[in-house]
C-alpha cells in the first residue's frame, strides 16, 4: 500500500507545482486554496509511504513523479519544448524511477 500511497502523493505534488502557476504569485484565491489543498495531501501521503519506504527512495520517486508530470504538462498544455533530447532525459528518470522501485524491499 506504500508504494501506492507514494505514486499518488507523486500525482498531487503534480498538481500544486502546476497550481502555483495559476495562483499569479498568491493572488487568485481559489487557485491558491486548492494549491494548499494538493500540497497538504502529496505530504500527507508522502508521510505515510515513509512509514515503510527508506526516506531516500520516497523523497527521489515522489521528486521523479513531480518533475516528470510537470513537464508533460508543460509539453502537453503549455507548448514547452518537445525535443528528443528531453524527452531522453524525462525517460532517465523514469527509469530511475522503476530502478528504485525494483530494488526496494517490499
Amino acid at each position: 500500500m506504500a508504494w501506492t500511497y507514494l505514486f499518488i502523493a507523486g500525482l498531487f505534488e503534480c498538481g500544486w507545482a502546476v497550481g502555483l502557476k495559476y495562483t499569479e504569485g498568491f493572488t487568485r484565491p481559489l487557485p491558491l486554496a486548492l494549491t494548499l489543498l494538493a500540497m497538504g495531501v502529496s505530504i500527507w501521503l508522502l508521510a505515510l509511504a515513509m512509514k515503510s519506504i527508506p526516506i531516500g527512495t520516497a523523497y527521489a520517486v515522489w521528486t521523479g513523479i513531480g518533475a516528470v508530470g510537470v513537464a508533460l504538462f508543460g509539453m502537453m498544455f503549455l507548448g514547452e519544448s518537445r525535443e528528443i533530447l528531453r524527452l531522453l532525459c524525462l525517460f532517465l528518470i523514469i527509469a530511475g524511477i522503476v530502478g528504485l522501485r525494483l530494488t526496494s524491499r517490499p
